[in-house]
């Protein structure tokens, strides 16, 4: 994979040695997890805080799709979801 130079949304990925987009497109990454892996990479250069707010959304997301079965409390509520919880 090359450095991508024409980055079409900006400078805020320019950083770095791999594009988001093309780590995510060659290891086959659904969606949400691509998602999760762009704001984590960007956000120091683009939108700070909303960047990682915009993960943790996507990450809480993904809980709830794919482990239903797990209890698990929202960083909205300020309470985090912790190991111990999937065994009560």
């Amino acid at each position: 994979m090359s450095k991508q130079t024409n980055t079409v949304e900006g400078t805020h990925y320019k950083h770095l040695k791999i594009q988001p987009t093309e780590f995510i497109y060659e290891n086959n990454i659904p969606f949400i997890e691509g998602n999760i892996i762009k704001y984590i990479c960007r956000h120091r250069y683009k939108n700070k805080k909303e960047d990682l707010l915009k993960a943790i959304n996507y990450i809480e997301k993904l809980i709830e799709l794919e482990y239903p079965q797990i209890p698990f409390h929202t960083v909205t509520d300020k309470l985090v979801y912790t190991w111990e919880d999937s065994f009560s």
